[in-house]
C-alpha cells in the first residue's frame, strides 16, 4: 500500500490507532470487532477483559499490507523444519503465515487450529509457515524456540525472525497474525489475534479451490484443545496480562513500589484489591523481569480468570528452581494447573510459559500466591484465561 498522510484523532480503540487518511470504514470496523470481540497478553487500556491479541510495544508503522504482494522472507535467521523459503517459490501454493512467540498465550490458543489445518492441507498445496518473532530476549535462543516446538508438535517451516527482519517487511503489530496468500503471491485476507477459526478455514479452502485444487472436503476441523490450548473463558475473565518489569507493569503495591534495577526486600501489603500483585522477599525489579535472590521469596496477586499462567525460569541455564503455589492459603488441588501436583508443588526448568492454575464454575476473586523455595528465578509476566 501506498503512504498516506495521517489524519489526527479519527480513532483509537485499546493500543489501536487508526488516524490514516485512505483506510475504509470496512477496515476499521474489521479491526475493531478483532480488538474487542477476541488482545499475549492483553491491550493496554486497562479493559476487564483480553482481547486476543497481544500488541508489540514497538513503534507503529503508517503501512501494513492488508493487500498487495507478500513481502520477501529473506529476514529470517535460520529456518526449522525446512530449507529457507522465498516468495518466489512458494508460488503456484496457497500460504498461510503466522507470527507467534511461544510464550504468548493467544497464540497458544491457536496452534491447534494451525496444526489442524496444515495437516488436513498439506497434499491439497498449502504451506504453512511460522514466523517466530520473540517478544523476551530469552525467546530468541533458537535452542529455546526449537525445544518448545518439539513439545508442541510443531513440524511445519519455522521461520527465525530474531532480528524482526520479517516483522518489519510485513509491518506486523501483533502477535498471533495470519496472512493468507493466494497462489499468485499476494496477501488476500489478514487475522489479527484468537477466533474466526471457522472464517479462517473457509478462506483456506477457497484460495485453495481458486488455485485448482480438486476433491477437496468443505468440512472444518473440530479442534480441543487441552492445557494452555485449551479455549478461554471470556466470560470470566476480568485479568488483563500484566508485566512484572517496571517497565510496562501495573499495580504494584508492595510499600514505596518498585526499586528500579537495585536488589531490595520486598514485603506483602495487609491486603490485595483485584488485579493488585505484590512481592516479598530479595528481588531486583529489572525494566522486563523481576529476578529472586534468596530462597522462600514470594508472588502474590490477586486475580478474576479460569486459569493463570506465569512466564518465567530460571535465569541460569541448566538449573532449576523447585516452587510452591496456594490459592487463598490453600493447596490448589483439584484447581492445579498442568504445571504443578494437587499440593501446589513444581518446578521451573526452563524459561517458558507455566500454567497453574485452572478452576472450575463458578468463578470467583481469587489470592494467588507462589512461593520459590530455591533462589534463582527470573519472572516476566502473568497472563490468564
Amino acid at each position: 500500500m501506498t503512504s498516506h498522510n495521517k489524519v489526527p484523532g479519527i480513532l483509537r480503540i485499546g493500543s489501536i490507532h487508526f488516524s490514516r487518511a485512505g483506510v475504509t470504514w470496512a477496515l476499521i470496523l474489521s479491526l475493531i470487532a478483532a480488538a474487542l470481540g477476541n488482545a499475549c497478553g492483553g491491550s493496554r487500556d486497562h479493559m476487564a477483559k483480553d482481547d486476543g491479541v497481544e500488541r508489540s510495544g514497538l513503534p507503529v508503522t503508517d503501512q501494513l499490507p492488508y493487500e498487495g504482494e507478500v513481502p520477501s522472507f529473506s529476514g529470517a535467521t535460520e529456518w526449522l523444519n525446512s530449507p529457507p523459503l522465498h516468495a518466489a517459490d512458494l508460488r503456484g501454493k496457497v500460504v498461510l503465515v503466522q507470527f507467534w512467540t511461544y510464550t504468548c498465550i493467544n497464540w497458544l490458543r491457536t496452534e491447534p487450529y494451525v496444526r489442524a489445518w496444515a495437516e488436513k492441507y498439506k497434499d491439497k498445496g498449502l504451506v504453512v509457515i511460522g514466523v517466530h518473532t520473540p517478544e523476551f530476549e530469552f525467546e530468541k535462543n533458537v535452542d529455546n524456540v526449537r525445544r518448545e516446538a518439539k513439545a508442541l508438535r510443531i513440524d511445519y517451516p519455522i521461520a527465525i525472525d530474531s532480528d524482526y527482519g520479517i516483522w518489519r517487511a510485513f509491518n506486523n503489530q501483533y502477535w498471533p497474525a495470519f496472512y493468507f496468500v493466494d497462489a499468485k503471491g499476494n496477501i488476500r485476507h489478514h487475522q489479527f489475534g484468537e477466533g474466526e477459526y471457522e472464517r479462517s478455514e473457509r478462506i483456506i479452502q477457497q484460495l485453495l479451490t481458486e488455485a485448482g485444487t480438486g476433491g477437496m472436503s468443505h468440512d472444518v476441523v473440530s479442534v480441543n484443545g487441552q492445557g494452555a490450548e485449551a479455549a478461554p473463558d471470556w466470560e470470566n475473565l476480568r485479568s488483563p496480562e500484566n508485566y512484572v518489569g517496571y517497565e510496562r507493569t501495573e499495580s504494584f503495591v508492595s510499600s514505596g513500589g518498585p526499586d528500579r534495577d537495585k536488589r531490595s526486600i520486598y514485603a506483602f501489603p495487609a491486603q490485595l484489591n483485584l488485579n493488585q500483585w505484590a512481592l516479598s522477599g530479595e528481588w531486583t525489579v529489572a525494566k522486563s523481569s523481576i529476578l529472586l535472590h534468596k530462597a522462600n521469596g514470594r508472588i502474590v496477586y490477586r486475580f478474576h480468570a479460569r486459569d493463570l499462567h506465569l512466564v518465567m525460569g530460571p535465569a541460569v541455564k541448566g538449573t532449576s528452581v523447585r516452587f510452591r503455589v496456594l490459592i487463598n492459603g490453600q493447596p490448589p488441588g483439584a484447581t492445579r494447573g498442568t504445571d504443578i501436583d494437587h499440593q501446589g508443588f513444581g518446578t521451573a526448568t526452563e524459561q517458558r510459559l507455566y500454567q497453574l492454575i485452572r478452576q472450575t464454575p463458578p468463578i470467583a476473586d481469587q489470592q494467588f500466591e507462589i512461593e520459590f523455595i530455591d533462589p534463582g528465578v527470573e519472572v516476566f509476566a502473568f497472563t490468564f484465561g
